[in-house]
């Protein structure tokens, strides 16, 4: 229906933006009466991908279910009612070990109320860092696909998915300052400027140098495709942040002062509270996509999916939660 070539309701035409492709159908020859959807391979443009399976719903059985399937149901994730969501399984890139971490659906049914946001941020953590870049996009598309569903009343979905992909590969981007690059500086984690501020590692940013002219320069991860300067005014009592983008020259030009009392010695918390506070278009460059799949159990209905709408809800709190703290 979503992709048939005659379709003009304004709301499937909508959900095919937060679906994978649809390419027909397909038998194998060796079972011709047996018939797939051929659908779009979302991993394809990444290199290295971290995937994550998130069933979404208080309930994971359908209006037609069976006494026998509805407790079969219940009895996989007791807490799918409360929590709305429930991690069917995920495969996370360690940029350090260049090796894959793997979870099945027994480690999500083993998360609790208490659990879930440490259960869930494993995914966004690269071995060596949380990739809030990650986290801020990912909330970003979820928050699209629950836009779509408050405005429609005609569908209902259940045991169905979101596939949350995003590029695992991201060594921080090496720039060469007069003779020093990033890779002489990485040893050094903490270093002391001129003025006696001390500046710290700060999860995917890093100091590479302070320079004579109280320049500070600091790396970001590849995927952000971002290079961060701050430049320290002497003739002012404030610092001016400057994102400028490694591919494409001074895409954003605004920008954003900080009063120097506030900074309390450690600039780099404050630069990442800036980058949160981004414009949309900047935070999405972080290298995410997020799908709706999984469609066997969806329904005809007059109202709004309000189970589907409370897991979407719960999901975006748990992934804030992990932004914040």
């Amino acid at each position: 229906q979503v992709y048939d070539p005659d379709c003009c309701d304004r709301i499937l035409l909508k959900l095919r933006e937060y679906l994978p492709k649809y390419f027909g159908v397909w038998s194998p020859p060796t079972a011709p009466n047996d018939t797939y959807l051929k659908l779009e391979d979302v991993t394809r443009k990444f290199n290295k991908p971290c995937i994550m399976d998130v069933k979404i719903g208080q309930k994971s059985y359908d209006p037609y279910a069976s006494v026998e399937k509805i407790q079969q149901q219940v009895s996989k994730y007791p807490l799918m009612e409360e929590i709305g969501f429930l991690v069917l399984g995920m495969r996370v890139y360690h940029v350090s070990s260049d090796s894959y971490e793997t979870q099945n659906q027994h480690y999500g049914r083993s998360l609790t109320k208490e659990t879930v946001k440490d259960g869930i941020s494993k995914f966004f953590h690269s071995g060596s860092c949380l990739r809030k870049d990650v986290v801020a996009a990912s909330i970003q598309k979820i928050e699209k696909i629950l836009e779509w569903f408050e405005g429609q009343t005609q569908l209902n979905f259940y045991a169905s998915s979101l596939l949350i992909v995003y590029e695992g590969s991201c060594q921080a981007t090496t720039v060469r300052l007069s003779d020093v690059t990033l890779a002489e500086k990485r040893g050094v984690p903490k270093g002391l400027l001129a003025g006696g501020d001390v500046l710290e590692y700060n999860n995917n940013i890093h100091v590479i140098n302070s320079t004579e002219n109280g320049k500070i320069e600091a790396s970001v991860s590849k995927g952000l495709s971002k290079f961060y300067a701050l430049h320290k005014k002497r003739h002012h009592s404030q610092l001016s942040l400057k994102v400028e983008n490694l591919e494409q020259d001074n895409v954003w030009k605004s920008s954003t002062c900080i009063a120097q009392e506030h900074l309390n010695g450690n600039v780099l918390p404050q630069l990442e509270k800036v980058f949160y506070h981004m414009p949309a278009e900047t935070k999405e460059s972080a290298n995410v996509d997020v799908r709706m799949i999984d469609f066997a159990h969806v329904f005809p209905s007059n109202t709004k999916d309000e189970g589907y709408i409370y897991g979407l809800k719960n999901l975006i709190t748990v992934l804030q939660n992990i932004l914040d703290n």
